[in-house]
């Protein structure tokens, strides 16, 4: 099996595939968006609605109302992230070799939907942490499922904007999250239950709309352009891991690794801040508000930037952003200027690294094996930040928060220089081919 760099965009340094490689667009579908993209599109915006209510309060609730210390919390939010990594590379693997994209999305959906109404039932650490493994376990499972029926449906030169258009409306739902949350604990007098039992509905109807509206795609169906054709039938595990030999996938994998173990959590981030500035806890719910507010409107441009400057440095910028995040923190500015500014760059960030590293991935392997090769990014990317958010919990325990704040900082510069080397050396020249998979193979 072989992969053809002409379809390929250019990994290493992220510039875009050469407008000749991509299929011609009509003059009515030149700027429209593949249907499956818009459909994912609603039900991430309904899932992401019940999550970001889960989210919106769950530090408040964690920390102030079951007296969680920093330390237990970030190991928590470690938890959080880190248990994504088996399960994205199962779901990206089952996926593919089934050709059940959509199948497997829907199982981690309806895990994540069952464990909003276990959450007011676990009472301990171990309880919650349980929990909140399973929640993530299930986003795993669907992550790179879903994220292959978007690239298969968009050609190469365009991913960026498919991804961007997705996560727009995807933080849509997190933009109407918080405020939903806020409403029902006015409603209900705080009652934190209530919030859980909501986030429980608008994740079953997520799942709905999936089981209703989406189809795995057929091989006769995948976009031209969208990468190389899929030869096996059947997907082995050392196929799917065989993308790692294409260097700059493997680049990529790396500078996902070493970036996403200097990201601290966006929860860490907002209690840090609303130390800083002794911020009500009623008014906590906002501070994701406003970061979903700024993705929404950025996701898009940065994905269509991506497309035409560069997909690495576009990712490489968002984390630019982040760490000028860090510095805000650290500075002695007043309080509405680091309230304003928090959510905007952590919203910069992700409109900048979400969507634009999975288009900066997914050119490079096939159809057939986009799920596992999604899931190998993502899993770096996880396993990264889950040791990021538990050391920087650690740190501010043991040393304060100003101290691990300072060592983040530090931290991120330097795995943005790395990053940085490591997207930059290495092109896969258009017009030629590099073997992605095991000896023998044919394609």
């Amino acid at each position: 099996m072989y992969l053809s760099s002409s379809r390929s965009a250019d990994l290493a340094s992220g510039t875009r595939a050469p407008r000749a490689q991509a299929p011609p667009p009509t003059a009515r579908g030149a700027r429209r968006v593949a249907p499956v993209v818009l459909t994912l599109g609603v039900v991430s915006l309904v899932t992401d609605v019940s999550a970001e209510m889960v989210t919106a309060v769950l530090p408040v609730y964690l920390v102030l109302g079951l007296g969680l210390s920093p330390m237990a919390f970030g190991m928590l939010d470690g938890l959080n992230n880190g248990a994504t990594a088996v399960s994205r590379l199962l779901g990206g693997h089952v996926a593919d070799r089934f050709r059940r994209h959509r199948t497997v999305a829907a199982f981690g959906y309806g895990i994540s939907a069952g464990c909003k109404l276990l959450l007011p039932a676990a009472g301990g650490v171990s309880a919650i942490g349980g929990v909140l493994a399973a929640d993530r376990a299930g986003k795993g499972l669907r992550t790179a499922p879903r994220d292959a029926l978007i690239s298969m449906a968009a050609p190469a030169a365009e991913q960026g904007r498919a991804f961007g258009v997705h996560r727009a409306m995807d933080t849509a739902g997190a933009l109407l999250g918080p405020p939903v949350a806020l409403a029902v604990l006015w409603v209900t007098a705080d009652a934190y239950d209530a919030v859980f039992v909501m986030s429980f509905c608008f994740a079953a109807f997520g799942l709905l709309v999936l089981l209703l509206f989406v189809r795995d795609p057929t091989p006769e169906v995948v976009v031209a352009g969208a990468g190389p054709p899929t030869v096996r039938a059947s997907v082995r595990l050392r196929d799917a891991a065989a993308v790692l030999r294409v260097p700059g996938f493997a680049r990529v994998c790396l500078a996902a690794l070493l970036l996403g173990a200097t990201t601290v959590g966006d929860a860490m981030l907002y209690l840090l801040l609303q130390r800083h500035t002794a911020l009500s806890p009623h008014l906590f719910p906002l501070l994701p508000l406003g970061t979903a507010l700024v993705f929404l409107l950025l996701a898009v441009p940065a994905g269509t930037a991506g497309d035409r400057y560069g997909r690495g440095r576009v990712f490489l910028a968002g984390h630019v952003a982040l760490l000028c995040g860090y510095l805000v923190l650290l500075a002695p500015l007043p309080d509405r200027a680091m309230i304003v500014a928090i959510p905007g760059l952590l919203g910069l960030f992700y409109a900048g690294t979400d969507g634009v590293l999975m288009a900066l991935a997914a050119p490079a392997a096939p159809p057939g094996l986009r799920g596992g090769a999604l899931a190998l990014v993502q899993t770096g990317q996880a396993g990264g930040r889950a040791l990021g958010a538990a050391g920087f919990g650690a740190a501010w325990t043991l040393y304060g928060p100003h101290t691990a704040g300072v060592l983040a900082a530090g931290g991120l510069a330097l795995a943005l220089l790395a990053a940085a080397a490591l997207l930059a050396g290495g092109t896969l020249t258009p017009g030629t081919t590099r073997p992605a998979g095991p000896r023998g193979a044919s394609g």
